[in-house]
């Protein structure tokens, strides 16, 4: 008797495969985009945009379109901050972080544009379905707030909103319940460091002269750090001297001169104040800040240097982003002034009168603004004895 196990039945053949099985589905455009869901998004409270004038429909397509930039702003943003927190940041990695900075600054060049498609709506035209909006308000856009908390703008900055009592809470549902706005800023304000933090310490390890600090209260670095500061105030107030001696000559009285006196030498000593940080009450967060703003000098001053062409870059770019902000928020206030005049905004704030406010107060990188201020001729600028170290370098 054989007590081997008997061999199981070899199993069936798998059938032919078919040219579907297997094979990717191949999309259309309509697929890729979501198109039929996308356009079926425009209905309003009612859900149906047959039952919405096309001046209303025109109103909601424009604020999503902006949602839309919203996102792809915050995207780009995310991306230059994780590449600006790395310790080292590799000095490739600046050339991206410059890119994604361009390319949110062309976003808002964008969103300007489109104020003046609602434009075209007439004051009437508008207030045909304003008040459908009611207690709405473009205030609860949670990606804007995202956008500004991601920037790095403080909470002791905001302009108070009106009854609500803070920003946050505006966020809510009407009921006081809470929103998706509100968990969806409260994400963001745990995402931390923001742009202005992760380039604060960038900034603060770049190097000076040569230096760089290997931590708080690193005295030689601090040294180095002073001297360069001190070299470059001789360097502005001779600059100064001159362009009061040119003034002075063009003065019609002894008045006149002592007054443009006067101004110089109060430039002069604001600028020692700036640098120095001497607004900054703690000792450790004044040297701290102090070193930030030597450093923005540093590239300032030396930015035809090879080692310094992608920071001064970033540098740039960063500032034209903030100043495409400002200008997407002046616009936005004369948008509405000419709409709808200087009525109470829809979600209870002061309407054009916040607005401009916000444009003129909601500065984040002031320090990348006031460091223009101060700039002196290139053929001013203090020697730099390191060239060498800022120069090309080969990879062997």
């Amino acid at each position: 008797m054989n007590d081997a196990p008997e061999t199981p039945p070899a199993a069936p053949p798998p059938p032919p495969a078919t040219a579907q099985q297997g094979a990717r589905r191949i999309p259309t455009y309509l697929d890729y985009l979501r198109i039929e869901e996308l356009l079926a998004l425009q209905g309003g409270t009612e859900g149906d945009e047959d039952r919405l004038s096309n001046h209303e429909v025109l109103f909601i397509v424009v604020h999503q379109v902006y949602e839309l930039w919203f996102k792809l702003i915050l995207r780009e943003i995310e991306a230059a901050r994780d590449l600006m927190s790395q310790d080292p940041v590799p000095d490739q990695q600046l050339s991206r972080a410059s890119a994604a900075l361009r390319r949110v600054r062309e976003l808002l060049d964008h969103c300007v544009s489109h104020f003046r498609v609602i434009e075209t709506l007439s004051t009437r035209d508008f207030l045909d379905f304003r008040d459908k909006l009611l207690p709405a308000s473009g205030f609860q856009s949670a990606q804007l707030r995202e956008l500004e908390i991601l920037l790095g703008l403080a909470d002791d900055k905001r302009i108070h909103l009106g009854w609500e009592g803070s920003y946050m809470a505006a966020l809510d549902s009407h009921d006081g319940s809470p929103s998706p706005a509100r968990a969806r800023v409260e994400r963001r304000r745990a995402d931390t460091p923001s742009l202005r933090e992760a380039v604060d310490d960038w900034l603060w390890r770049t190097p000076i002269r040569g230096s760089s600090p290997a931590g708080a209260g690193d005295d030689r670095d601090a040294a180095v750090v002073r001297s360069f500061i001190e070299d470059f105030l001789t360097a502005q107030r001779t600059e100064l001297d001159a362009t009061l001696e040119l003034a002075a000559g063009q003065a019609r009285s002894d008045d006149e001169r002592a007054r443009l006196a006067g101004r110089y030498d109060k430039e002069g000593a604001s600028t020692r104040s700036f640098l120095l940080a001497e607004g900054v009450a703690d000792p450790v967060a004044r040297a701290r800040r102090s070193r930030i703003r030597a450093a923005l000098l540093f590239i300032e001053s030396y930015r035809q240097l090879p080692l310094l062409a992608w920071p001064r870059d970033v540098v740039d770019q960063i500032v034209a982003l903030e100043q495409a902000f400002v200008i997407f928020r002046q616009r936005h206030a004369r948008m509405v002034e000419r709409e709808i005049g200087r009525r109470v905004g829809t979600g209870g704030s002061a309407g054009v009168d916040y607005l401009d406010e916000t444009a003129l107060k909601y500065r984040i990188f002031d320090d990348f603004w006031a460091v223009r201020t101060i700039l002196v001729r290139r053929d001013a600028v203090p020697d730099l004895a390191l060239t060498e170290f800022y120069g090309f370098r080969s990879g062997a």
